[in-house]
């Protein structure tokens, strides 16, 4: 299999399985990860961990073979379908942890995007490279990027189409740690530092974020306070405040 789907306590793993090809994103593979997202997002867990196999790369993008003598609507029915794909995650009900495990490259680099958060080791190397072929990124990178790590280097990275190593993606904010060991294992470690707690709220979280890039300053501040309110009429909410107060480790029912 191409993509592998598998549990790990309560947590998911999906973990892409052609390390001969550097786990390269043929068609296929994109349509096999659309289904292996279907199917975690009603498993019972609270993560999801992205990876690659072998210690070569995360994803080293698309192949390349199959992108050339593709009709105009061909093309644009691929994005499509791949930024389709990856917004999976973003609906997911729970977080994802993207374990780069060295290059991210292109379509590759887009899927980590994808995810909520971003680990890699310290011979991770990332780039959207698509402009050396005469192309740009269309698996939603010229999209995500600047989002995260601002316009003014999301424009050099994709312009230049240069790779940048995992200390230099840590910095900008591409990576949010660097890991040592195995990649997965610490993954999981980081995910385990948000997935104690009650999903309900970890969901109005990641939603009053993300709005957030998309809308004025108070149009957000609204959203922020729709979303808290909702928070608080969880049994979750009561369970925590009542923890804080009686000094124990509160009990989440994601209710």
């Amino acid at each position: 299999m191409t993509v592998e789907l598998s549990k790990i306590g309560d947590d998911a793993l999906l973990r892409l399985n052609r390390p001969d090809a550097l786990n390269a994103l043929s068609f296929a593979i994109i349509r096999d990860i659309a289904e292996a997202l279907d199917e975690v997002a009603s498993w019972k867990v609270r993560s999801l961990v992205v990876t690659g196999a072998g210690a070569k790369a995360f994803c080293a993008g698309a192949d390349i073979k199959e992108l050339g003598g593709r009709s105009m609507i061909d093309c644009k029915r691929g994005a499509e379908m791949g930024q389709a794909t990856f917004a999976k995650l973003d609906r997911l009900p729970f977080a994802s942890v993207a374990a780069i495990n060295g290059f991210a490259f292109g379509g590759g680099l887009e899927l980590a995007l994808a995810c909520t958060f971003r680990v890699a080791t310290p011979n991770a190397k990332l780039g959207l490279p698509e402009i050396k072929l005469g192309l740009i990124p269309g698996y939603g990178g010229t999209q995500r990027l600047p989002r995260m790590i601002g316009e003014a280097r999301a424009m050099e990275m994709i312009m230049t189409g240069r790779t940048v190593g995992a200390e230099e993606a840590q910095r900008i904010g591409l990576v949010h740690r660097l890991v040592e060991g195995d990649a997965v294992d610490a993954a999981l470690a980081f995910a385990h530092e948000f997935s104690g707690y009650g999903l309900l709220a970890q969901n109005f979280a990641r939603e009053a974020v993300s709005r957030a890039l998309d809308v004025p300053l108070l149009e957000g501040l609204k959203i922020e306070a729709d979303l808290s309110t909702l928070a608080f009429r969880t049994t979750d909410a009561v369970e925590g405040m009542a923890a804080f107060a009686e000094k124990r480790k509160a009990n989440f029912k994601d209710e």
